[in-house]
């Protein structure tokens, strides 16, 4: 019998389509988190904010981010991936508009919760979605084009940043331009269809079969949807205490939760959040230069990134994340020796650039994508929303711990010890995967459920 996705031929022009579009949540996530780079260095003037409340006003969006995670996966397996992506789309365009219309601190604030809020359904429910409407042999590559997206946006960020860098109330610009792709994201879902499995698990078997039948030929549609009503049916219900009750599902999640942690402890929002402030910090005392220094580094992430989709199939998930966790550790210690011996002024910033831009480089090749793509495959359908969603909200939760405390970490210990922290945050991170993380390439999402829930 046909197996779930496997020897079945996809319409490439729509996997393309699908692609561009659903990957906007990613998007959204990526210029929603990288803005805030440039938005810092004007709001100090224009609302006398100190380091505390520019701490804070990159926190509450975290809070909101993870709110929204924590929300998504049953909203996803409650109305389903489609219908909570418009509503994502819908919500970020209000957010977007809000904090850039702001005339107070308590309405940028709460701009920013709403926008925090869109980030985090749209960080859970994007590789949801992509992850159950592909192939086995296209997985990684089509789920990472969500961290793919993730980098554009962020490199969208830095360059409509330095657009308005010079303008007295660019930050404005800079916050209300995240409303153009959420308006994309709204119109293009209106023609995708829904998730197939979504729609079995609803018991939508006509809608199912025609979601299908737009998304591969039509010549083994009915095999594949026969192989996925039997993967269903074998489905047992679980409830969300399941993660914990079940030893199984228990180990799922201490491998999903360990790569969210490791994924943020490690460092790679503070490059991507406070780079051009450190940088002017260092000897770049123009916003211009430190913004257009940043958008470099947000440039190779886009990069590297396009990298990683060509080999996560090939070379497999496990071998690719230990190579980038190495080059990771690498990095952070080459910065972490930069800072301790107080590189100043044009050296001492280049130097900075670049040994960043190698860091987010093995990020992107790595940890970045691999952390969405597996959380996405690892769990059962019948959880899989509310799994993913659980271990998301541990990522934003570790992201909002770990910006928030930096500009005072800094103060305390000194960016050096900081950074070295980072490095080893990676170490264990390396340690962890080689002892649980799995390997997942070429699995159809039903194969991996059994081979995981029979473990012995």
């Amino acid at each position: 019998m046909l197996q779930p996705e496997q020897s079945v031929k996809s319409r490439d022009w729509r996997f393309v389509l699908i692609a561009v579009i659903a990957g906007l949540g990613g998007l959204l996530f990526g210029y929603g988190t990288g803005v805030v780079a440039g938005v810092l260095l004007f709001l100090a003037h224009d609302f006398q904010l100190n380091g505390s409340m520019q701490g804070l006003f990159v926190a509450v969006a975290l809070a909101g981010a993870a709110l929204g995670a924590a929300i998504s996966g049953l909203l996803a397996d409650r109305w389903g991936r489609r219908r909570i992506l418009l509503a994502t789309a819908a919500l970020f365009v209000f957010g977007s508009l809000l904090a850039a219309l702001a005339n107070s601190v308590a309405l940028l604030f709460l701009g920013r919760v709403f926008l925090g809020l869109a980030i985090g359904i749209a960080s859970t429910v994007t590789p949801l979605y992509l992850a159950e409407i592909t192939t086995p042999e296209r997985r990684g590559a089509i789920v990472t084009i969500n961290q793919l997206y993730i980098s554009i946006g962020i490199f969208i960020s830095y360059g409509v940043d330095l657009l308005f860098s010079d303008f007295g109330s660019g930050w404005r610009w800079m916050l209300g331009l995240g409303a153009l792709p959420a308006l994309m994201l709204f119109v293009g879902m209106w023609i995708l269809p829904e998730s197939p499995r979504w729609l079995i698990r609803q018991g939508l078997i006509d809608r199912a079969k025609s979601a299908l039948q737009y998304l591969r030929s039509t010549a083994l549609v009915a095999e594949e949807l026969e192989s996925l009503q039997q993967g269903n049916a074998n489905t047992e219900p679980m409830a969300l205490r399941s993660l914990f009750n079940n030893w199984k599902l228990r180990r799922l999640m201490v491998i999903a939760v360990g790569l969210a942690v490791f994924q943020q402890i490690t460092g790679i929002n503070i490059v991507l959040y406070y780079a051009p402030k450190i940088l002017q910090e260092t000897g770049l005392s123009s916003p211009f230069m430190a913004i257009l220094a940043t958008g470099g580094i947000g440039l190779v992430n886009v990069l590297a990134t396009i990298i990683s989709m060509r080999f996560l199939d090939s070379l497999g998930r496990r071998k690719l994340l230990l190579w980038g966790l190495w080059g990771m550790l690498i990095s952070l210690l080459a910065l972490s020796l930069e800072f301790l011996t107080n590189l100043q002024g044009a050296l001492g910033a280049a130097l900075i650039v670049v040994t960043s831009a190698v860091f987010v480089a093995f990020f992107a090749m790595s940890l970045g994508p691999i952390f969405w793509l597996l959380i996405s495959e690892i769990f059962p359908l019948a959880i899989r929303g509310r799994a993913m969603s659980l271990a998301t909200v541990i990522n934003w939760l570790s992201n909002m711990l770990v910006a928030g405390v930096f500009l005072d970490l800094v103060g305390a210990i000194g960016r050096g010890a900081t950074f070295l922290i980072y490095a080893l945050m990676t170490f264990l991170a390396i340690l962890f995967t080689l002892k649980l993380v799995p390997e997942t390439k070429g699995l159809s999402l039903e194969e991996i459920e059994r081979q995981f829930i029979s473990i012995p």
